[in-house]
């Protein structure tokens, strides 16, 4: 049986004991291509509807319509976030930098 847009659980962002806030969301490119093109197919009046029942803002569509017109396939997949170094990664980065100059500067013409 397959399961539709209005048959999938709706998450009420409600906070686990153990969160201080919500759990960030994640929707599957599959989950994307879908609510674009209900929300395509809707009547005018049907289209805030449509994101009240899903829980989404209108900013989410104009991300994954830019994603997936941008031509990647995998364009509505999620991306990897890379976050910054902490500080504590930072200091042995620069640290191993500094090893290896002066390592060569050792190892180097005299």
């Amino acid at each position: 049986m397959t399961m539709t847009l209005a048959d999938r659980p709706v998450d009420d962002g409600a906070v686990s004991p153990r969160a201080d806030r919500p759990k960030r969301r994640r929707f599957s490119a599959e989950y994307k291509a879908e609510i674009l093109a209900a929300y395509d197919a809707a009547e005018p009046g049907e289209k805030g509807a449509l994101l009240r029942r899903e829980g989404l803002y209108s900013s989410h569509l104009v991300d994954w319509r830019r994603a997936r017109d941008a031509g990647a396939a995998g364009g509505l997949a999620a991306q990897l976030r890379t976050g910054q170094l902490s500080s504590e990664q930072a200091e042995n980065e620069r640290l191993r930098r500094d090893n290896e100059r002066l390592q060569k500067e050792l190892t180097g013409p005299r």
